[in-house]
């Protein structure tokens, strides 16, 4: 098999990839939250305030940027003066979306807040336009940003905080559409500009204000919020919110049979590689409305919503969404990464669901034994750190890319991506294909490169996972095969695998 050639323009770089590209989502959802991040007055497992320190010193390895919380679904329930104050004396609250379960609040404001400053990552707060009041959102940004003796600010201060918090992303609402109100796009832009008018900047913190946006490929969501910004040719009012949502899961089955995530077949990964891979086509739909609007771009695109979503694993609360994660799960993050760098001129941030423990979580804590497992997806996140505020560099293939016909789509079997920061540049190069070995020459222009190394992810199978008894099963070593070529340098990519070649530029 003749090798393909990627060419890359070391000298022409590009927009810039925000590293809050690389954003993740604690949700009050199964053990997300509660035997995830929190563990409490634990004796067993060493925490600071409750808060699980093992598990905050491998996502501080991944440098993560930003944190969304409380939810999701779980936020437009959510009243966050239940969850400030003594720990002893917050009201209790049923968490009607996710297993029925009571909720103790003992996870609050201030305990999610200690958390982002123990990982050094911004917080994304999602208030609460469901079942919340406009007052209610008001005074918790106060609560949060203020510095003075202002009503909110001296609560906060009742409850042991001095000094105001940065909280630069705040969302208006979750998927209004659906378990945030069942509303209809009017109705939310109504409420979005009005909730918006209210999340005010207090002191030195500039608030991004986020509206909810559209479920998959809703296009008329998006262009009724951004016509709530400025109809084309009219009054500008883009100080009411700074950008917006999409949420979009990827699984290969129907909504209620997903599939499952390490019981699959071959014919299921591609289809998961076909699913996955719509996220381009998604992104160019409401990229172009939002472009009809706002041209200039100054509008952000929010994928705050993302990740592989299989069925639960056999034994375990359905409604916890508790699923395992495979090699497979990896390919879905590595093509993701590479299509949300090719819309770095739009898309400001983007949060895999979940964290830890739900969905395509990169941290899986066993309950029984107290273990922490890193994922495939984990080790995605790690490979990429390079990428983070890096210049996307032009990649163009020479030739054909290889493809598949899936349920009547051509499905290419390569996904690439590069970026430069400084004298480095960093390329990822994705083989979905199942059982081929493929060969990409890098055909590297403009620059001098005066050295290289390479990490590779692969194992034995697609379904290879990480567990408690074997948690490198799937891990990321030296990757050895990369060597000099007339084009420049040939990278041998093992079937279902993903690389990482890190490049010193001169």
């Amino acid at each position: 098999m003749s090798p393909l050639t990627a060419v890359i323009d070391l000298d022409l770089p590009g927009p810039r990839i925000s590293r809050h590209v690389y954003g993740h989502f604690a949700e009050h959802l199964g053990r997300c939250i509660y035997g995830g991040f929190f563990v409490g007055d634990s004796d067993d497992i060493p925490n600071e305030g409750g808060i699980r320190l093992d598990v905050v010193d491998a996502l501080r390895a991944l440098q993560i940027p930003n944190l969304r919380w409380p939810g999701g679904c779980f936020a437009d329930d959510y009243h966050w003066r239940d969850g400030v104050g003594p720990r002893e004396s917050r009201p209790r609250m049923v968490n009607s979306h996710w297993g029925d379960v009571v909720e103790d609040n003992s996870f609050g404001t201030h305990e999610f807040l200690q958390l982002c400053e123990l990982l050094g990552a911004a917080p994304y707060i999602n208030g609460n336009v469901g079942s919340g009041t406009v007052r209610e959102t008001s005074e918790w940004v106060e609560y949060l940003t203020r510095g003075d003796d202002s009503p909110m600010a001296a609560l906060r201060r009742e409850h042991g905080r001095d000094e105001p918090w940065s909280v630069p992303f705040f969302g208006i609402g979750n998927e209004p559409w659906g378990c945030g109100g069942n509303m209809t796009a009017a109705q939310y832009t109504h409420l979005a500009r009005q909730y918006a008018t209210y999340i005010r900047d207090h002191g030195e913190t500039a608030v991004t204000r986020i509206a909810a946006g559209a479920n998959v490929d809703d296009y008329l969501w998006t262009e009724t919020l951004m016509q709530a910004l400025s109809g084309l040719g009219g009054t500008d009012r883009r100080d009411l919110f700074q950008a917006l949502s999409l949420h979009y899961y990827t699984y290969n089955g129907s909504w209620s049979d997903k599939g499952d995530a390490t019981e699959f077949g071959t014919d299921d990964h591609y289809v998961t590689m076909k699913r996955a891979l719509r996220m381009r086509e998604l992104l160019s739909g409401h990229a172009a409305v939002m472009d009809a609007y706002d041209p200039e771009r100054t509008v952000g695109l929010v994928v705050d919503e993302w990740g592989t979503w299989w069925n639960v694993e056999q034994g375990t609360n359905p409604g916890f969404l508790y699923q395992q994660n495979a090699m497979r799960d990896a390919l879905v993050a590595s093509v993701h990464f590479d299509i949300f760098h090719g819309f770095a001129e739009r898309i400001t941030m983007a949060n895999i669901a979940q964290t830890v423990n739900v969905l395509q979580a990169v941290i899986l804590t066993d309950p029984d034994s107290g273990a922490l497992v890193l994922t495939p997806t984990y080790h995605v996140f790690a490979m990429n750190v390079g990428h983070h505020d890096a210049d996307r560099l032009p990649l163009t293939f020479k030739g054909t890319v290889p493809t598949l016909s899936v349920e009547g789509t051509d499905v290419p079997l390569v996904s690439a991506s590069a970026s430069t920061k400084g004298d480095t540049a960093l390329v990822s190069l994705s083989n979905l294909d199942a059982d081929e070995n493929r060969t990409i020459v890098l055909d590297l222009r403009g620059r001098d490169v005066v050295g290289h190394s390479a990490t590779l992810l692969n194992a034995p199978t697609l379904q290879s996972h990480n567990t408690p008894e074997h948690p490198d099963a799937v891990a990321p070593v030296e990757h050895t095969g990369v060597r000099s070529h007339p084009g420049g340098l040939a990278v041998d990519l093992p079937a279902h695998s993903y690389v990482t070649v890190s490049l010193h530029l001169r």
